[in-house]
């Protein structure tokens, strides 16, 4: 058991007889009335976020999880393979429970959160930037670089993503997995 004191972000709840990952949450001490937390929580198996408001001193159940280390194998019609990093197992997993799986390219290091208790596999984690290279974009305008403007362009596992005018086909770019945009492109 722990308190509203003991919040972090990332941590895993029970709540709702489910597990729920804190995204956010805040302290507000009202000039009039008890204190409370505001928060934001991610439900690990349906993704959904809920915006919940506990008393401040409110007890809740902390679900132990694990976060291990795997790499990325491939993909086929039953799910996706990762291997252990250490102890070279591998697992199958479904699609919903990955976080962002058109960033994933072989060999690219995850990490999968396991419930610690009964084993079962809560998501997997992708790195939060990784580089893929442009395989198809449009030419930019030579000389409009007047505004932020940004063109479709195809990344190597086939997913479209928003990128500026300057970016070319067989560009390396370094893309944020979390909000699906890019960041800068990548030398060499």
């Amino acid at each position: 058991m722990a308190s509203t004191a003991d919040f972090r972000n990332g941590m895993v709840i029970e709540f709702s007889n489910d597990l729920y990952t804190i995204v956010s949450f805040q302290h507000v001490k009202p000039g009039k009335g008890p204190a409370f937390v505001r928060t934001k929580l991610r439900n690990i198996k349906t993704g959904r976020v809920i915006d919940n408001t506990f008393s401040s001193g409110t007890k809740v159940n902390i679900a132990r999880v694990e976060r291990r280390p795997y790499k990325y194998l491939y993909k086929d019609d039953m799910g996706y393979y990762f291997m252990h990093n250490e102890t070279y197992e591998q697992i199958r997993v479904e699609e919903h429970v990955i976080d962002y799986p058109e960033f994933l390219l072989d060999g690219i290091d995850v990490e999968v959160v396991v419930h610690a208790d009964t084993e079962n596999i809560l998501s997997v984690e992708l790195p939060q930037f990784v580089v893929m290279e442009i395989t198809y974009s449009e030419p930019g305008l030579r000389g409009d670089t007047a505004t932020n403007t940004l063109k479709p362009a195809k990344i190597k596992t086939g997913s479209t993503i928003m990128v500026p005018l300057f970016v070319n086909t067989g560009d390396k770019i370094r893309i944020d997995t979390h909000d699906r945009t890019y960041m800068e492109r990548v030398k060499g």
